[in-house]
């Protein structure tokens, strides 16, 4: 198994002169700091589309020291470990210094095509950054974020991706909802996969301590690895690239909401300067429409992180990084042009987001005021969102009626209800079609590459992590191997395609999850 590497971040930014996990204030981009080994690393999952990313194999998946490496107990040739330094707002208040307090980097692996990939441990031990915890992540957490990470790039979102899972042979400590019913679980370690984990927050903390020069090394850092094209162009370039930080976010934030997903914890430390879904925590997908839910326990109250509020939530972050970026401009236009280009983005990425749930050619905005009418008449009616829009790609608009939606809401008195409504609405949108320029097979055709089958439903992960914690893997296999084609009707799969049962409607890890991994 061998492994190109290039440690850009290392040798172009500054690094803590201290090495090893003590818990401490740090002035640097980076601490060295070695994963901690595990009792019996053991691979339990892994995907061949991201290995083949780092130039990995089959027969290197299959071979002893795959589960070794990628579970913290040995290195490859080229591997220098390292945790990143940022900080961050959280929900909403400065939480200053944060950084990987169970993330470790391995290294910046070169891929076949050239591509950047840096290869992150997720529980792979303490870093300087962990402050009161142990460094580690229990399996069903990381068996979450392991699919999520996938399904979502099958989904058509950017997105960090998941190299392996491997189980350690150890148990970790966690309260899940922090409630003073701690319990041992099983213990596990993510490979993640991302061009670069650099997030809001690594601009945020050199800001917050006037490090002008780190803020100048990291932005010319990314612009020249990840933004090429502007590196070098000075005030321009440096206008420029925030601007597409901003775009690349418009159109991240529109994928989630076009498949009803909710990241759960949008602090600014886990928003990506290249605009990819970053760190999996209590994120979950809406069930029945609800623009209020969050599936984040810790946020239950505020609901800050809410689905309906994620495109507002993103300017609100981005608008914390270009305060953060403002020591290295001259004035504020560029930057408030940034942030005019994140909402001019937006408001393509909505209309776009529109045509193709809807099977448009194009929306304007009474398109979107009509989508807007539906999910009021989804959320009354307690229709689920992805069903609900899969099967309004396969009925026939002049002839639809409530009553071939029946089935698709989790409450039978509630659709009955807006039945009225919803034969209101349907009659309008087959007049909009009769207007739209798309032949049905066209646009069953858009509909259908809009509007996924198959989402990774909290409840289908809390299945396979039962059973993977009982010592059967075969349904995370199986879980991975249907997000894989999340547009493809798949004969035999149909469960994967159901709505919630009722057993998951209030269950733990279903229907509401906490920071606790």
């Amino acid at each position: 198994m061998r492994i190109g590497f290039d440690n850009s971040f290392l040798r172009e930014l500054p690094g803590d002169p201290e090495a090893g996990p003590r818990v401490r204030e740090v002035f640097a981009a980076w601490s060295r700091v070695d994963p901690t080994p595990v009792a019996a690393p053991r691979l339990l999952a892994w995907s061949p589309e991201a290995a083949a990313l780092a130039g990995l194999d089959a027969a290197d998946a299959e071979h002893p020291d795959f589960a070794r490496v990628f579970g913290g107990n040995a290195l490859l040739e080229g591997m220098q470990p390292w945790a990143a330094n940022y900080g961050g707002h959280q929900f909403g208040s400065w939480a200053g210094q944060l950084g990987d307090g169970r993330a470790i980097s391995l290294g910046e692996a070169i891929g076949p095509d050239g591509g950047r990939w840096e290869l992150q441990l997720k529980g792979a031990g303490r870093t300087p950054y962990s402050r009161f915890g142990d460094g580690r992540a229990v399996l069903r957490s990381s068996i979450r974020e392991f699919l999520c990470s996938e399904a979502m790039h099958h989904l058509g979102i950017p997105t960090t991706r998941a190299l392996s899972l491997v189980g350690t042979g150890e148990e970790v400590v966690r309260d899940m909802f922090y409630d003073g019913h701690p319990r041992p679980e099983p213990g596990a370690v993510v490979c993640r996969m991302a061009p670069s984990f650099l997030r809001f927050g690594s601009w945020q903390l050199p800001a917050s301590r006037g490090d002008t020069a780190l803020l100048r090394r990291l932005a010319d850092h990314v612009q020249r690895h990840h933004f090429p094209d502007l590196h070098g162009l000075g005030p321009a370039g440096d206008a420029e690239w925030f601007a597409q930080v901003c775009e690349r976010t418009a159109w991240m934030v529109a994928g989630w909401m076009r498949v009803g997903f909710v990241h759960g914890v949008m602090n600014t430390d886990n928003m990506s300067i290249l605009g990819l879904t970053i760190d999996y925590g209590p994120y979950g997908w809406l069930e029945d429409y609800d623009p209020d839910w969050t599936p984040n326990t810790t946020d239950a109250h505020g609901r800050r992180y809410r689905y309906g509020a994620q495109p507002q939530v993103a300017y609100w972050n981005l608008t914390r990084l270009a305060q953060a970026l403002a020591p290295l401009f001259g004035g504020a236009a560029p930057l408030e042009a940034g942030l005019q280009r994140y909402l001019d983005a937006w408001a393509r990425a909505e209309r776009e987001m529109v045509a193709g749930k809807l099977g448009l050619a194009r929306a304007g905005a009474g398109d979107v005021a009509l989508f807007e009418d539906l999910c009021r008449v989804l959320q009354a009616g307690q229709f689920d969102l992805t069903t609900f829009f899969r099967q309004l790609g396969e009925v026939d608009p002049a002839t639809a009626r409530p009553a071939d939606f029946a089935a698709v809401s989790y409450d039978a008195v509630a659709a009955a209800a807006v039945s009225p409504a919803l034969q209101e609405w349907l009659a309008r949108y087959a007049a909009r079609l009769a207007d739209d320029p798309l032949a049905p097979p066209r646009r069953r055709e858009r509909m259908r590459l809009a509007n996924p089958r198959y989402v990774l439903r909290n409840w289908l992960a809390q299945e396979a992590i039962d059973r993977a914690e009982a010592g059967d893997l075969a349904s995370v296999a199986t879980l991975l191997e249907v997000m894989r084609r999340p547009y493809e009707d798949q004969p035999g799969r149909e469960h994967y395609a159901g709505l919630r049962p009722e057993w998951a409607r209030h269950r733990a890890g279903c229907s509401m999850l906490s920071c606790s991994s």
